[in-house]
């Protein structure tokens, strides 16, 4: 028999080439799915990124985007409908932002049992690095989002807010106001009150405060020219960090790239760093300042503030009338993009509908003067 010349077998190999080429192509692709582990059997944030669109027929559902992926989640977030669907009831979700377990969780818990479900969602934003020793249970379990660690004089307390919003505007449709709220904050109202006031704005309410002290060193914590030429030190803005903001709003905030750029830059003078309380009330003012209530819905104390924080509210000064003075309190307007041209807003007079800061031992006492006190309107 013949033994096969090099050049028989190279002619073979030539041959064989082409059909190698197309095998390739025509093979299917592995495909891996994204998994969002949230400490819990049942997780709420599996389907809230569509998966990629494709012109290819599957037999199996494809993989949708990662969630652990922000920007991937933040575009994605920013191409949802404007609008509530048509016919369903406005939904208001509530945002909660912690690093600690929730203290006044049994509170929440009174407040949400006393309405039906679908006017609300909740969505809970847990630092991953703190130890939780108890999980999130009741109306908090499983709504934990994919965290991240959130720390103080950092942005990344703005990809948390921004991380909440887009799972919110993913999640559901019907959701229409959007409340930011802390592990140390507390409802003032019932919620039958709270989800009149904010549905039947066509605005948001966020602080959004002019010429403060301090103005430039925030402006300049990350260095003299780190903001400009986009943000420019008559634009930037100071404001409480807990807002209610409208769908628009929600959308505007999780689809900016540019404003945010800045702000996302560490920096370098620390102790005016408090870019959380900066980017919203800045970008809102950029975009859209006659869309906003120059105010915030969420009542604080700064006086007697220690550390960058607001005064406590501590057991002891627990009880009717501390509730019924801080429904009194008149919120502060401030910048509406009109130059105080516009009257109306001064002679706004908005209802505070939450409170912070409360010491977590106030819990017991909260909830003796629930019934007669804070869900009584």
């Amino acid at each position: 028999m013949l033994s096969p010349t090099p050049l028989s077998l190279f002619c073979a190999l030539l041959l064989c080439l082409p059909l190698a080429v197309i095998f390739t192509i025509t093979s299917p692709k592995t495909t891996t799915k994204t998994t969002v582990p949230d400490g819990s059997e049942h997780n709420p944030v599996l389907d809230l990124v569509p998966a990629a669109k494709t012109h290819q027929r599957f037999s199996f559902k494809p993989s949708p985007l990662p969630l652990e992926d922000d920007k991937s989640l933040l575009r994605v977030a920013a191409r949802v409908n404007s609008k509530p669907p048509p016919g369903s009831p406005k939904k208001i979700a509530f945002l909660f932002l912690t690093i600690s377990p929730l203290p006044f969780a049994p509170l929440w818990e009174l407040y949400f049992n006393q309405t039906p479900k679908s006017l609300f969602n909740i969505y809970v934003h847990a630092d991953p690095t703190y130890p939780y020793d108890l999980p999130f249970s009741g109306v908090f379990a499983h709504r934990v989002i994919l965290s991240k660690p959130a720390l103080r004089f950092t942005p990344t307390l703005i990809s948390a807010a921004r991380r909440l919003l887009a799972h919110a505007l993913l999640h559901d449709r019907s959701n229409y106001m959007f409340a930011l709220l802390s592990a140390s904050c507390i409802p003032i109202h019932s919620f039958n009150f709270t989800y009149k006031t904010l549905t039947r704005s066509k605005k948001s309410f966020i602080e959004i405060l002019n010429n403060e002290i301090g103005s430039y060193d925030r402006w300049a914590a990350r260095g003299p020219d780190a903001m400009v030429p986009e943000v420019k030190l008559e634009d930037f803005r100071i404001g409480s960090q807990f807002w209610s903001l409208t769908r628009k709003h929600a959308r505007l905030v999780v689809g900016d790239r540019m404003i945010w750029a800045k702000f996302n830059q560490p920096c370098v003078v620390w102790d005016k760093c408090y870019p959380e309380e900066n980017y919203f009330p800045t970008l809102v003012h950029m975009r859209d300042p006659r869309g906003i209530v120059p105010a915030t819905l969420t009542h604080v104390d700064w006086n007697g503030s220690s550390d960058g924080h607001p005064r406590m509210y501590v057991a002891s000064e627990v009880g009717p009338q501390l509730i019924m003075q801080l429904r009194k309190n008149k919120p502060r307007y401030g910048d509406d993009g009109t130059n105080d041209s516009d009257s109306s807003v001064t002679q706004r007079r908005d209802p505070f509908l939450f409170a912070r800061k409360f010491s977590p031992d106030s819990i017991q006492p909260l909830l003796s003067i629930a019934s007669d006190a804070i869900f009584k309107e």
